[in-house]
């Protein structure tokens, strides 16, 4: 398990068995969007494990985290690589409705 953590985000990520599970916590804004992209990207790339991230503690994101998402599922969609997004709060899947973006993760296992 990796975790990097500020103030008001931290990531912490679980590998097993064949899957890398991302947990987000936090605020996820322009801020933290720099070092979210650096825990991601290596992760991202490895198209032998399937890429989950688990949403349950995130409070708030914004469009830069909502962009960086899209991005990843663009990325992962060309390798023909597994991305699922899970256990999306309330709020959060509200915001995603709105946006248009909830039917790019409709197949995906989500929770209110």
């Amino acid at each position: 398990m990796n975790t990097n953590k500020s103030e008001k985000f931290s990531v912490t990520t679980q590998t097993d068995k064949g899957a890398c599970t991302v947990f987000l916590q936090g605020e996820l804004d322009l801020s933290v969007a720099p070092d979210f992209r650096q825990v991601m990207e290596p992760l991202v790339e490895n198209s032998e494990q399937d890429l989950i991230l688990n949403l349950r503690e995130l409070k708030y994101i914004d469009s830069t985290g909502i962009g960086i998402l899209l991005s990843i599922l663009k990325v992962r969609h060309g390798m023909n690589a597994q991305f699922y997004v899970r256990e999306v709060p309330a709020q959060i899947q509200k915001l995603f409705d709105m946006t248009g973006i909830a039917k790019f993760f409709a197949s995906q296992e989500n929770s209110q």
